[in-house]
């Protein structure tokens, strides 16, 4: 039973920093159909940002995390004016091969300035253990699971019910019936870039914290795709339980079976849906007539 907890802890701290990464991702796509495959270098990005704020400025951890946000937000900016933009009317593969490029430039720079051996991160939440029910657990898994519902829930607020949150959600649905309504696409693009740039900058900080910083980290972001996947690749909701789905899956795998198999499990995930539903669990099916 200790075991168990302890496992279902652990899933539900990676589950909900995968959601993080994946609103990003699910965000981008419902926007301007784009599929991002550097949404797991955004957060490898966001994890050594926030490391050379705080251990090598010397800045305290909640001013450290504002500027890692500020630069996230402007990545997000220049990424989409610069290299997406030119983009629009292009083939779809033209746009991937774009994304995949980034990804490679983007895990080359963050080895040109912090290099590639790993580094521990300066821990700006408690890690002390705690017993629950028997097992014991790092607090720094609980807090990451608090901070990361937190954020979710905010930004589902900020979607339904603020003024930019419902233009995006426009956009999404009908980008010609939103232009007609006097919404800027361009500028919806512009922010939705942004908040995935931050997202994952989040998700990249709360996973060192636990981890530390290396470039294994932009490998926890390719579990992104599976997430958006099982859940959907227009859905928020299902971004969310995709993610807390597959934190689990894989937790209880590497902990029940063993460690190897638990790498494996998301992309399996994948295939199967794929195969049996592939909107995923909570995606508009789509079905085109010629």
């Amino acid at each position: 039973m200790e075991l168990f907890i302890q496992l279902t802890l652990t899933g539900l701290t990676n589950g909900a920093i995968l959601a993080l990464a994946a609103l990003g991702f699910v965000l981008i796509y419902k926007s301007s159909d784009v599929l991002n495959f550097a949404q797991g270098e955004f957060l490898l990005v966001g994890a050594y940002v926030t490391f050379g704020m705080i251990a090598q400025f010397g800045l305290v951890w909640p001013l450290g995390m504002v500027v890692t946000l500020l630069a996230a937000v402007v990545l997000g900016v220049v990424v989409e004016r610069l290299v997406l933009r030119p983009m629009i009317g292009e083939p779809i593969i033209s746009v991937i091969m774009v994304t995949i490029g980034l990804s490679s430039l983007l895990r080359a720079i963050v080895n040109t300035i912090w290099g590639t051996v790993p580094r521990a991160f300066p821990p700006f939440i408690p890690s002390q253990p705690v017993q629950i029910l028997g097992a014991t657990v790092g607090a720094d898994r609980l807090w990451a699971i608090v901070v990361a519902i937190v954020l979710l829930g905010l930004f589902t607020f900020f979607f339904r019910r603020s003024r930019e949150g419902i233009a995006m959600r426009a956009v999404a649905d009908d980008q010609q019936a939103a232009l007609s309504m006097g919404i800027s696409v361009k500028k919806i693009f512009a922010w939705a870039w942004s908040i995935a740039a931050a997202t994952a900058a989040i998700a990249g900080a709360l996973v060192a914290n636990i981890v530390g910083v290396s470039g294994e980290l932009s490998r926890f972001g390719l579990h992104v795709f599976p997430v958006v996947i099982l859940g959907g690749l227009d859905s928020i909701p299902g971004a969310i339980l995709g993610g807390l789905i597959i934190g689990l899956l894989q937790t209880y795998t590497g902990g029940y079976i063993g460690q190897g198999l638990n790498q494996v499990i998301p992309f399996i995930v994948l295939i199967l849906i794929l195969m049996v539903r592939p909107y995923g669990l909570f995606g508009q099916e789509i079905i085109e007539r010629v």
